[in-house]
């Protein structure tokens, strides 16, 4: 092929070059000004935010996602996310009560998202209301039988309840479905060490009532022995044999 031939053929390229890009970039701005999805938009860039740890921020961009027309969002799945992030950025914000509001609005649309119900169950139980709290945990794990974080967070509402059996039992149940798991082990300990010293606190408990039971009684008995009131003798009973003549007089008897 001889060099001018191959020019030419260079130079078509280049020219077909030119026509082709203003098609292609035509293309791309026709599909970006379709419908818009605001919310996903919204909740995507507030995820992110919670990934840096700026949660007031992504609260923020969460509460304006929820504001926008959620249809598109709900159909992805994505409403689902939208409620689990907004209400761990609340709770990581230490905003209980809020969190509690997001997360009643979530489980009205998913009732059966175990996450949900676990992160309602930690909301309730850092507003000191251990029993919702539990209810909540047995909720979420009534749809997860193996989700070890509502396990191990059942475990740790047990503990403040004073109710160590029934901790070692979800701790160890968590130490199965995690095995391995530090949480759970470290669960497990402090459960066994709570039994014990609840266990030693009764025994102390009942010696000190037993101790006091028998100095009571030791009392009562020195009282009574020594200050008790002497009983009164009771009256002679008199004995009629025949009656007796009134004094100074005789009695004379009848003439034969």
């Amino acid at each position: 092929m001889k060099s001018g031939q191959i020019l030419t053929i260079l130079a078509f390229l280049m020219l077909a070059g030119c026509f082709l890009q203003p098609v292609v970039s035509a293309a791309n701005v026709t599909a970006s000004t379709g419908p818009k999805d605001n919310a996903t938009t919204y909740y995507n860039n507030g995820d992110l935010l919670v990934v840096r740890g700026e949660y007031e921020n992504a609260i923020t961009l969460f509460d304006l996602a929820l504001a926008s027309n959620t249809s598109m969002i709900e159909k992805t799945g994505g409403l689902l996310y939208l409620y689990r992030d907004k209400a761990y950025a609340q709770i990581q914000l230490g905003r209980y009560n809020d969190a509690l509001t997001t997360l009643v609005s979530g489980l009205a649309q998913y009732p059966n998202d175990a996450l949900l119900w676990n992160n309602q169950g930690y909301a309730f139980f850092r507003l000191g209301k251990p029993q919702d709290a539990l209810t909540s945990y047995d909720t979420a794990l009534s749809f997860d039988q193996n989700y070890t974080t509502a396990l191990i967070n059942k475990g740790d509402t047990l503990i403040s309840m004073g109710r160590y059996t029934d901790a070692i039992t979800a701790y160890t149940r968590a130490n199965e479905t995690d095995p391995g798991n530090q949480a759970a082990a470290e669960g497990i300990t402090k459960a066994q060490a709570g039994s014990r010293t609840s266990a030693e606190s009764t025994a102390r408990t009942m010696s000190i009532i037993l101790v006091v039971v028998l100095v009571a009684a030791a009392g009562a008995a020195v009282w009574y022995f020594k200050f008790r009131k002497p009983k009164e003798p009771a009256p002679a009973e008199s004995t009629e044999t025949g009656k007796k003549s009134p004094a100074g007089k005789k009695t004379r008897g009848k003439k034969n």
